[in-house]
């Protein structure tokens, strides 16, 4: 039908996958579509019922089709109607969160995740650091993943991920615009000096923990995980973890008060979401100093003990973890403690292992999905903006040097917030590179972490002119992006 009525409309394209007819209660049909008006801009057209949208009813062959611009409460009445369009939890399945900085991405990612099959994807993600960079709010993430499923036609469920939460004014925000995967972050509360102090310090420490917040007492812990340690049957000597006086205090002074912090946060989200289902992700990946499995083993144990309940766990893994590039450190090591972290997951929960700063970690993912047995869930965010920038260098030459020329200026600056280690002076200037050359500077390691931390700079100055470049050149886009997350993927779905 749309199809039909494009030059009455002057529609230039109308997205295949997209086009859905749905019946009332009343038997009525109404069809849906996702279509392009000749000057570029992307629309959604409805025939038949249109109340509650907003747009231009247009005339065609004796038929009313209503365009309307792709705007919030648009995207609030098509969920409405297709319940597709609507994250839901999604339990101890396999999944990845695709995090899309620029709102273009999740066709790209369906297509990945579409061609790989067996994992879930989470296609609204999007921390508030990132949003305050970016200049977007949860609920623009949010809606701009929404067109991308209708776009692409994508029925299986999906997730939303409020990413690295850290106030309760945040939750609050990302209940409202409908999330279902949270992920509290209590790293500012994480005392990482404790993982070097003295014993005498520790027990100093020990004694002022926020105990009444806790619901505890020293003696009573001393007592728990120095005499009789156990949980549902699973004893710490089973996992081959026992604690003494100095690993004890360690663990409850350095993750003592994120504790609190997480389990004060948990409290208000159940309140905010007033029953609707949710699922809770905790996150300690972004700390000084590694999580040892058996500061895992305490983690898990307090959580539960708080009444916490949660999906998935993020520790701090030993080696580094730098964006957009892979995995530093040695891969026997990680593999062994990696092996323990999943074992306690499994013991203690079934719960899935988290890995943070997950993209373009290619060394160790077979490992990751061997010892969780795919009870996992790998989080990405920067590499669909590395890959735009792909996009934008096979398509627009002229803007990726002008881009390529400002990030070798504000790394210095803008590094400060990130644990990166690339060295700019590896990083070639524009002037020296031919057009073809452009993409390659995405494939070296200083070259991705310098664009990479730089994003927020570059959006700042060249935003508008970088989405134009993806909006006109999509499938140029989809393609790197599908290609580039395949790889993400395959070790997970067993390929």
């Amino acid at each position: 039908m749309f199809e039909q009525c494009r030059g009455t409309i002057g529609l230039r394209q109308v997205y295949p996958r997209s086009v859905v007819e749905e019946r009332s209660p009343g038997g009525i049909a109404t069809m849906y579509s996702l279509a392009r008006l000749g000057t570029e801009e992307k629309v959604l057209c409805v025939r038949g019922d249109a109340e509650g949208f907003e747009g231009e009813p247009v005339d065609s062959d004796g038929d009313s089709i209503m365009v309307c611009p792709l705007t919030a409460s648009n995207a609030c009445e098509l969920r409405a109607r297709l319940a597709w369009l609507r994250p839901v939890p999604l339990g101890l399945q396999t999944s990845a969160g695709c995090g899309d900085r620029l709102g273009y991405a999740t066709p790209g990612h369906i297509r990945a995740v579409r061609t790989v099959g067996g994992i879930a994807p989470i296609l609204a993600q999007q921390s508030m650091r990132e949003n305050a960079r970016t200049g977007r709010t949860p609920q623009e993430v949010m809606d701009d993943a929404m067109w991308g499923v209708f776009e692409e036609g994508w029925r299986d469920p999906w997730g939303a991920d409020a990413d690295h939460l850290k106030t309760t004014a945040d939750i609050d925000l990302c209940v409202a615009a409908g999330y279902t995967f949270y992920t509290i972050d209590p790293g500012d509360h994480v005392d990482n000096a404790a993982h070097t102090d003295e014993l005498a310090v520790l027990r100093e420490k020990f004694n002022v923990l926020p105990w009444q917040q806790l619901q505890d007492y020293p003696d009573a812990m001393r007592a728990r995980y120095l005499s009789s340690w156990a949980r549902a049957g699973a004893t710490g000597e089973a996992l081959g973890l026992v604690f003494d006086e100095v690993s004890l205090l360690r663990a409850a002074c350095k993750y003592g008060e994120a504790l609190d912090h997480t389990a004060t946060m948990y409290k208000h989200l159940v309140a905010a979401k007033g029953g609707e289902p949710f699922e809770l992700e905790v996150s300690v990946d972004e700390t000084e100093t590694p999580t040892s499995p058996l500061e895992h083993a305490f983690i898990a144990s307090e959580l539960s003990r708080l009444g916490v309940v949660w999906v998935s766990l993020a520790p701090r893994y030993v080696g580094k973890f730098e964006k957009g590039v892979d995995y530093i450190g040695d891969l026997a090591t990680f593999d062994a403690e990696f092996a323990r972290h999943a074992e306690i997951a499994r013991t203690m929960g079934p719960y899935k292992l988290s890995i943070h700063s997950g993209s373009d970690k290619f060394s160790i993912y077979p490992s990751m999905a061997k010892h969780t047995r795919r009870v996992a869930h790998l989080k990405t965010a920067g590499t669909s903006y590395l890959e735009a920038l792909r996009a934008v260098a096979k398509s627009d030459p002229t803007l990726f040097r002008e881009i390529l020329t400002l990030a070798r200026a504000r790394y210095g600056e803008d590094r400060a917030s990130y644990h990166v280690s690339a060295d700019v002076t590896k990083v070639p200037d524009q002037g020296e590179l031919t057009d073809d050359a452009l993409p390659g500077v995405l494939d070296l390691f200083d070259g991705r972490e310098v664009l990479h931390v730089t994003f927020g700079s570059v959006l700042a100055i060249y935003g508008d002119r970088l989405r134009a470049v993806l909006d006109t050149n999509e499938e140029v886009y989809y393609d790197v992006l599908k290609a580039h997350f395949v790889r993400h993927l395959m070790p997970f779905a067993g390929l």
